[in-house]
């Protein structure tokens, strides 16, 4: 079998730092207890290790530790949030970029008439894309739900602008940060209400993991119900956070895991990381452009993360996604679980996406563009 070369990095980070594995292997042989459940030594390591990851998210993100909420995954975090804030008769505004595992919360919401929602139209310019939000303020509106970076294209949103404006008008603000967290400099005083993310995208984790960070102001309803270590005499959920919102027992080696891989960053330099990968996405559209049938999907106008979505006039996304796989190559083409961005690009079959990291090299870049040059 020949060696991958991996570009889909959006989709899940790889190969994960050995301090990671490591860190999660540590945590199952010496930390195999369960947290919060016992007094004896095991159960008090593994609630060490869970509240020492606590504490590095909180040190990351800008957050309290008790305001760091474990999931398995954003998809989790975002149902959280979502289900968790709004009520009947709600409103609630979503970009035209959103994530699946935004938009569909949402919309299966609206379906049940719980809430009704508007879509904001992103575009390059993000002073148009803010106006956007503003004209769909009803005296309704409770949230605006927003990624902070397009896992389709890597544009990044301007939150901070959205963040200010739900401030403005007194709004909740659901951040998205699946693909910004680790790559960009996010905290919590951006103005972000409740900021959901996944921890085995940019912050290196393995799968499974996951946090909905709060900012304390925001009453969240319990999504599920369940044992929590706590109040254990009650048939009620506790109602402080983290309890609240980690009904059952935590991925404490994933938990590890993502500790780890958030230490990592630090070390590393997020800054150092991504001009790294951010140099390898100009070399991949360089390239690109000397191919004259294919197509880059970013503007001049807006700014990005290091993702890059591309078409092959001649081929369909799939069929060079698939024919990059056979070269050993691994990207991602489709509808990237956000048909509502594709709508918005006009990409009805979908792209190709080039998600690099700090782990690729310019000499990988430039194998891929000869594999790609051959077809055009």
């Amino acid at each position: 079998m020949q060696k991958a070369v991996y570009f889909d990095n959006a989709a899940t980070t790889w190969p994960k730092p050995p301090p990671v594995l490591n860190a999660m292997m540590r945590a199952v042989r010496e930390a195999g207890g369960n947290p919060g459940r016992s007094g004896h030594p095991l159960s008090v390591r593994a609630g060490k290790t869970v509240y020492h990851a606590r504490e590095t998210a909180a040190a990351l993100f800008g957050a309290k530790p008790e305001n760091v909420v474990f999931t398995l995954n954003c998809t989790h975090a975002l149902n959280l949030a979502i289900r968790g804030v709004l009520r009947p008769g709600d409103h609630v505004i979503i970009s035209s970029m959103e994530h699946n595992s935004a938009a569909r919360p949402v919309a299966a919401m609206a379906a049940e008439r719980v809430i009704s929602y508007s879509v904001a139209p992103v575009s390059a310019d993000s002073s148009e894309t803010l106006e956007a939000f503003r004209r769909l303020i009803r005296p309704q509106t409770r949230a605006v739900i927003c990624t902070l970076v397009s896992n389709v294209t890597g544009q990044i949103l301007p939150y901070r602008e959205i963040a200010a404006l739900c401030k403005e008008h007194g709004l909740i603000f659901i951040a998205d940060g699946a693909q910004g967290c680790g790559i960009l400099p996010v905290t919590m005083q951006d103005g972000i209400h409740l900021l959901c993310t996944a921890g085995h995208k940019g912050l290196y984790g393995i799968m499974g993991t996951g946090m909905l960070l709060t900012d304390g102001t925001v009453p969240l309803r319990p999504l599920m119900q369940g044992g929590t270590g706590s109040l254990s005499a009650s048939l009620q959920m506790p109602e402080f956070l983290p309890d609240a919102l980690e009904a059952g027992t935590v991925n404490v080696p994933g938990i590890a895991a993502l500790d780890a891989g958030m230490q990592w960053i630090v070390r590393q330099g997020a800054d150092r990381m991504l001009r790294h990968e951010a140099a390898l996405c100009e070399q991949f559209i360089a390239g690109l452009n000397r191919i004259p049938c294919a197509v880059v999907y970013r503007s001049p106008a807006a700014k990005y993360a290091p993702v890059v979505s591309f078409t092959l006039a001649q081929e369909s996304p799939d069929a060079t996604a698939a024919r990059l796989s056979a070269a050993g190559f691994c990207l991602r083409a489709g509808l990237h679980c956000a048909p509502l961005a594709h709508e918005t690009l006009g990409t009805a079959h979908g792209t190709v996406r080039f998600s690099p990291s700090v782990m690729n090299t310019p000499q990988e870049v430039s194998a891929l563009l000869n594999v790609l040059r051959q077809r055009a």
